[in-house]
């Protein structure tokens, strides 16, 4: 049994699986664009811009298209759900992309508990209070996914967290991030050749703990 239950129901996808499919969380709609939140949904569109895609709408309540990475068929995604409904379109693009296996899809997000510009890949696992990641594990009943975590730094004892995360950061803080959404997709295209563990060794191993 697959953990986002059976594959060959009437939803099931048709014809060859995606070898990984890669989610950026944040929230749609202009007003959010370029905010700490949706750094996850720049790598994603990073990614078919390198690979020659373009996202567009899809029944699965997301902008998704599939591109080569080498020899590696890889379905990208961005819920449109906003971040907190994020599993309701997730549980719908495995069963699309034929995703029977949790290590298979990879999901990229802001982490406020790391420092501004911190990569880390992580497999499984807690959820640090983000409720994209609660809603995928509650549709999809594991929190056994890969996760690529991009560290945006916790807000000022003065301001709130959600203040924080929903608005654009400053000039250098943005270079910051410009750089860590490059090397997110650089550790994705070798996820997809390589796997998920070699990726998570090389980038994990990149720079210590702060």
């Amino acid at each position: 049994m697959s953990p986002f239950g059976r594959r060959r129901d009437a939803d099931a996808r048709r014809g060859t699986p995606a070898d990984l499919l890669v989610v950026g969380l944040g929230n749609p709609g202009s007003q959010y664009a370029g905010t700490r939140h949706n750094v996850g949904v720049e790598v994603v569109e990073l990614l078919a811009d390198r690979h020659g895609g373009r996202l567009r709408k899809g029944k699965e309540l997301a902008l998704v298209d599939e591109v080569r990475i080498g020899p590696h068929r890889v379905a990208l995604a961005f819920p449109q759900t906003y971040m907190n409904n994020s599993g309701d379109s997730v549980r719908l693009l495995v069963k699309r992309y034929g995703v029977d296996d949790s290590t298979r899809l990879v999901v990229v997000h802001d982490e406020l508990d790391l420092p501004v510009g911190r990569l880390k890949l992580k497999l499984g696992g807690g959820l640090a209070g983000n409720n994209g990641l609660k809603s995928i594990k509650a549709h999809l009943k594991t929190d056994e996914f890969a996760r690529v975590r991009i560290g945006i730094g916790k807000p000022p004892s003065s301001q709130q967290g959600a203040d924080h995360v929903l608005r654009p950061p400053g000039k250098a803080e943005r270079s910051e991030l410009d750089i860590v959404v490059q090397e997110a997709a650089d550790a994705v295209e070798l996820a997809a050749a390589e796997g998920f563990e070699v990726a998570m060794n090389r980038y994990n191993a990149r720079r210590p703990a702060d």
